[in-house]
């Protein structure tokens, strides 16, 4: 079954309540107050939120335990959050809407439900986790990336490197059986098959070695192309208006302060 989870913080994830209550009848707001019915279940949470919360308010939840047990004490989610100001179990509303709580809240949940649907939930949890942690964290990624060309088109070197070189007359006048290879030809002045005789060792294509500023322009190259294409332009002409392209394009991201632009961090010395 599924069971919807969301995170606010990117550390602190929220469970579904009413998909795991769900496993045990088709009414998970039933389910969910009996739940919270219990004084063992108030004593968790309110342990729960004095250790997360710092709002939390002690003399409404120490009411409630005092009367969780009677035949006539109920309690909801909404009445609980209204009440104490918690913070571990939330109402959404919409598409995906119910009541969700704080993972270490909702695996108790869970136990409460079923100690074998515990652990089943337990396991995919981690299991998510585990991929998750497996893959590279995108913000870190792309900040990385952008830090580390921030880092090369400060210099002159990387700067001429970046810009497209001149076309020489043999590569305009030559014919190129692909248009993969005229591209890589105007970008960066040799075919596949040049760059992998020059680099031997190196893994991957050449498009596999170049810089995201190279990849960006290279895509808008080839939509480019498309419309020279269908405009009925001969290759000798698709090239030198795409190397025009290419150099506006890479000289103006070359320029760009990056910098100045919040939330990167600058390349050490180290």
């Amino acid at each position: 079954m599924d069971i919807g989870i969301y995170t606010s913080d990117f550390e602190n994830e929220f469970i579904s309540l009413t998909d795991i209550a769900r496993y045990k009848s088709d009414e998970p707001k039933d389910v969910i107050k009996n739940w919270m019915r219990s004084k063992d279940t108030l004593e968790f949470l309110g342990l729960w939120e004095k250790l997360h919360n710092p709002n939390f308010k002690g003399v409404e939840f120490y009411a409630f335990k005092n009367q969780a047990g009677s035949n006539s004490f109920t309690m909801s989610p909404q009445k609980w959050i209204e009440s104490t100001v918690a913070i571990g179990i939330v109402g959404k509303s919409g598409r995906y809407g119910g009541t969700y709580a704080h993972s270490d809240i909702a695996f108790e949940f869970a136990s409460w439900i079923s100690s074998e649907f515990k652990l089943y939930i337990i396991n995919d949890y981690k299991r998510l986790k585990t991929e998750e942690n497996s893959r590279p964290s995108l913000n870190w990624n792309l900040n990385r990336e952008i830090s580390e060309l921030n880092y090369r088109v400060h210099t002159d070197a990387v700067k001429a490197y970046l810009i497209p070189p001149e076309l020489t007359p043999a590569q305009v006048s030559f014919a190129y059986a692909s248009e993969a290879d005229l591209l890589n030809t105007v970008l960066f002045g040799k075919t596949s098959r040049e760059w992998r005789e020059e680099n031997p060792y190196a893994k991957g294509n050449i498009r596999d070695n170049v810089t995201s500023y190279q990849l960006l322009v290279l895509s808008n190259m080839e939509s480019y192309n498309a419309v020279l294409i269908n405009q009925g332009k001969s290759q000798k002409e698709r090239m030198k208006l795409l190397h025009e392209l290419a150099v506006q394009q890479m000289s103006t991201l070359s320029k760009i302060e990056l910098s100045n632009l919040p939330g990167i961090e600058q390349k050490s010395d180290t």
